[in-house]
């Protein structure tokens, strides 16, 4: 039998053998295992809210493969309404905007919920109708006078109707022409992106408005319609890329979300941007802008 004497010894083994135990758990991890955990952080999702023009021109399609080659993120594409998307950035839902409505996007600046505000591309509106033009707009100078006689004739036009960059722009021009539309048979309201306005514009031979890059992509689809006006500066299309500031919001990628602002502005970027369509089009979808001033695009 054990005398009281070795049960104390063995009992106090014991405890120095848990303590010593506990103290390797609780060494840190080995540097490769920290590397890994680094490299897991920076392949987290950065949101992107966006306009679906950059969507369904196939820009995105280019461009959001690269930037995670280059950076090592991953990017969640949120394409909506320009005005949704500058929504989210308001409300701390994305980390970066690339989007097309300037004066609403000044706000959201000023606000100070968006920062590192730059300047990306451009390229134009059209307004694009049936080739037997029943509205008679073809050749004319101002968007304005255009959507004036498409109202006084009685043809069908078709709005996107979702807040996005391209419906602010048409109700804008409504407003120059003088006239406030009412949906009903002839101004028919779509709430949904560029591209299904497009097909839905073409189903029932009406007039739009749209982005010439979208159109351009969806060109195949759309046997009855062609451009009518074109040219004006007022119809200039400019996009700006932008930060959500982290220090308004929790759970932002600041990190993430300044790389992809640096990607879009970089020169090997816009000249990405600068040659993207020619070879399927002919002409450039878009022209890159970064370091231009916005008052100068279009002289």
């Amino acid at each position: 039998m054990f005398s009281k004497t070795k049960w104390l010894v063995l009992t106090a083994a014991f405890l120095i053998l848990l303590s010593l135990v506990g103290c390797v758990n609780k060494n840190p991890k080995p540097a490769a295992e920290e590397n890994k955990a680094a490299e897991g952080n920076k392949a987290a999702d950065v949101i992107l809210a966006t306009t679906t023009s950059t969507q369904d021109s196939g820009l995105l399609d280019v461009l959001i493969p690269e930037f995670e080659k280059q950076s090592g993120y991953k990017i969640k594409t949120v394409a909506v309404g320009t005005g949704a998307a500058l929504a989210m950035g308001e409300k701390g839902e994305a980390d970066v905007l690339l989007v097309h409505s300037p004066a609403d996007e000044k706000k959201l600046v000023d606000s100070g919920a968006g920062i590192n505000y730059q300047l990306v591309m451009h390229n134009d509106f059209i307004i694009i109708g049936p080739k037997d033009d029943p509205a008679k707009i073809s050749g004319l100078k101002t968007a304005s006078e255009a959507m004036k006689k498409i109202a006084e004739s009685g043809s069908i036009f078709i709005s996107r109707g979702d807040n996005s960059g391209t419906h602010k722009k048409e109700l804008k021009l409504w407003e120059s022409a003088g006239i406030t539309p009412k949906t009903g048979a002839t101004y028919q309201e779509t709430g949904q992106g560029m591209g299904q306005t497009l097909i839905i514009a073409e189903q029932k031979l009406g007039y739009t408005l749209t982005d010439r890059a979208t159109y351009l992509a969806q060109q195949k689809n759309l046997s009855h319609l062609v451009i009518l006006v074109e040219g004006e500066k007022s119809l200039l299309n400019i996009y700006h890329v932008m930060q959500v500031n982290p220090e308004k919001f929790a759970n932002i990628n600041a990190d993430g979300g300044k790389a992809f602002v640096d990607f879009m502005v970089s020169p090997a970027t816009q000249k990405t941007i600068s040659t993207f369509g020619v070879d399927k089009y002919g002409q450039q979808l878009f022209t890159p802008d970064a370091g231009k001033k916005e008052a100068d695009l279009g002289k």
